[in-house]
């Protein structure tokens, strides 16, 4: 054979030998390592797999003292059986199938390999042989439970079983006030919270699947969550105008302010609580986007001392509190990679996290920021869903592998994918699937993942469509963020009209184009087309045959976004030209918003969606003013 397997993440060496492996009923799956029970779960894996996809039952054992004859696929664990860690070989025999590792780990990521084979060929394997291993030892997801989507556990369950199956060994849940804390049940009453029963089962069922579940608190900005009710309102920097970085004012509370002692306290308090639920030895903090300090509290001090010095002060008395818990901090590196001299103070044993979420976001230059100074960074690019309602396709695909290559380039120890909910969380989830994807296969192997067929891998291996199109269709509705010819950061046009009301228009407008760089101006004519476009598009759903459980929600969810998207662009007409019926638009942002309420609660936990919700009523609100 010639044509290399459809697998996701594609292995780094595949070699075809000659024959086929007939696969026949009541064969044994065989455990040769000294502990067999670290290997039953990936095993039973497996034995799923069989029945599965060829319709074969095969019963597991461990030992050496198997008959040959009876022997079906053999799972080994031994010292130096991997030539990286975490790695495996698979082979594929005209008689039996062979995977050797030298961790349980590598073992996992074998069978992972194999049951995407099963799925590919059925019980008619082609021999081959696979030696792989990751160009990154840590390949994280991070999905934001805090803006304003709590998953349901089943939500979570699912979505975990899929990024193991990719190999991805970290999973994070950013948390700012979705924690269910026992001293502080104000912040998180309406919110639907994670409790620590919750994370306790969430963070065995990731162990099973060789995934750390890394606990995640907000500790320093992004706190407004807390800041604004009464028991910790003292402790913000300011509960006035803040000025930010990206031309425009917001309200406070947003930051903990520094010089409040009442601010580590707090810290300590949430670490010492929240800490003990996870298995990993590993705390994010995040800290990042401390936009407001010194506009208050901190001025005077900042002032005398400078911001970024005050910033980092504080941000060693978080990483204290981490380590006297014998844990590895990791920080977003936003506000102290703008400071090179001070990248240099900071410890050797915690993890910057260097975020950037365009595609020429500058990795390659802070990255070697980082190598130079010896601190230990991880790459962190995101899936580009948020605040688009379809995903930035082209964009997402370039900032993904503009973080690949530049982390490997920089000795980067890791590569957190993250996935974002600004401005209400309106995307579905399987918006995100095309990032989550690709991030997977760059993370595990960059060169031989490259050039994969996105679009082919989403219909096998994350739509499981047996015509071959759901694949395409997200990819391509995940590009319509570019057919009305306007370009913007973090977030997408037609999601940005949606947001912005007729009065605040030329405003908004005047700051993208001094976001971008580049003149922002709305054509009504491109918007024509876009809605032809997404017509286009979204004709070939009724010809998807999905084999998954929730396949009739994944065909609402992508209706729902399309008509999302073509209300944003009749949105656009009417407030460029002042044409359309506003009752028409009116009526149909009622419609979108009772679809809305459906499709959130069939994945997601009620809390936060009334503050999700709001957004939309304003957008329908504009039509009745």
């Amino acid at each position: 054979m010639s044509d290399k397997p459809l697998l996701l993440p594609a292995p780094r060496f595949l070699s075809w030998q000659t024959g086929t492996l007939n696969l026949l009923d009541n064969k044994l799956i065989v455990l040769d390592c000294e502990d067999a029970s670290s290997l039953h779960f990936t095993a039973s894996r497996l034995q799923q797999a069989l029945s599965e996809f060829a319709n074969l039952k095969w019963e597991i054992v461990a030992g050496t003292a198997i008959p040959k004859e009876q022997v079906g696929v053999v799972i080994s664990v031994v010292p130096g059986g991997a030539q990286k860690l975490q790695g495996y070989s698979l082979a594929i025999t005209t008689k039996q199938v062979y995977i050797v590792a030298g961790e349980p780990a590598g073992a996992f990521y074998g069978v992972a390999t194999l049951t995407q084979l099963l799925q590919e060929y059925g019980h008619t394997l082609p021999t081959m042989r696979i030696v792989d291993w990751p160009d990154f030892p840590n390949r994280g997801v991070l999905l934001d439970i805090s803006r304003d989507k709590v998953p349901t556990m089943e939500t979570l369950y699912d979505l975990v079983d899929m990024l193991a199956a990719w190999k991805i060994n970290q999973f994070q849940l950013y948390t700012e006030h979705t924690f269910a804390y026992r001293k502080h049940p104000v912040v998180w009453a309406e919110a639907s919270p994670m409790t620590g029963e919750e994370i306790m089962t969430l963070d065995a069922y990731c162990r099973e699947r060789f995934i750390e579940l890394v606990p995640n608190q907000n500790s320093f900005g992004h706190m407004k969550r807390w800041l604004k009710h009464k028991s910790y309102a003292h402790l913000a920097e300011t509960h006035g105008p803040i000025s930010t970085p990206w031309g425009f004012t917001i309200e406070g509370p947003f930051t903990l302010s520094p010089v409040e002692p009442g601010s580590i306290e707090l810290i300590r308090e949430l670490f010492d609580e929240l800490v003990p639920h996870f298995s990993s030895r590993q705390l994010n903090v995040n800290a990042d986007e401390t936009i407001d300090l010194g506009q208050g509290k901190s001025k005077k001090l900042c002032e005398e001392r400078g911001i970024a010095r005050v910033y980092l002060d504080f941000l060693l008395q978080i990483y204290r509190e981490v380590k006297a818990r014998e844990h590895t901090m990791q920080f977003w590196g936003d506000i102290i990679i703008k400071h090179p001299d001070l990248v240099a103070e900071l410890p050797r044993d915690l993890i910057a996290l260097e975020w950037g979420y365009e595609a020429n976001h500058p990795f390659d230059e802070r990255g070697a920021t980082y190598a130079r100074s010896g601190v230990p960074f991880y790459v962190c690019p995101g899936t580009s869903s948020w605040v688009t309602l379809a995903g930035r396709t082209d964009n997402a695909i370039g900032n993904l592998r503009n973080a690949a290559e530049n982390g490997l380039k920089h000795g980067a120890i890791g590569y957190l994918n993250t996935d974002w909910g600004d401005f209400g969380h309106w995307q579905p989830l399987p918006t995100s699937y095309l990032g989550f994807a690709y991030g997977a296969a760059l993370s595990w192997a960059l060169e031989a993942n490259r050039e994969l067929d996105i679009a082919a891998v989403l219909s096998r291996y994350v739509f499981r469509d047996e015509s071959g199109i759901m694949g395409q269709l997200v990819f391509d509705l995940g590009n319509i963020y570019q057919k009305p010819g306007v370009l913007v950061p973090n977030g997408s046009i037609l999601a940005r009209v949606l947001l912005t009301s007729p009065k605040e228009l030329d405003n908004a407008l005047k700051w993208l184009s001094k976001w971008s760089g580049s003149n922002v101006e709305l054509h009504p004519e491109s918007f024509e087309q876009t809605i032809t476009a997404i017509n286009e598009i979204m004709s070939r759903l009724p010809d998807v045959r999905m084999a998954r459980p929730d396949a009739e929600l994944i065909r609402r969810e992508f209706r729902w976004v399309a008509d999302m998207l073509r209300h944003a662009s009749r949105r656009a007409i009417w407030m460029t030209t002042g044409t359309g019926k506003t009752e028409m638009l009116a009526a149909e942002a009622g419609r979108l918003i009772a679809e809305y309420q459906e499709i959130w609660h069939s994945r997601n936990r009620p809390g936060g969606f009334k503050d999700s919700v709001a957004l939309m009523e304003k957008m329908k609100a504009d039509y009745l003013a």
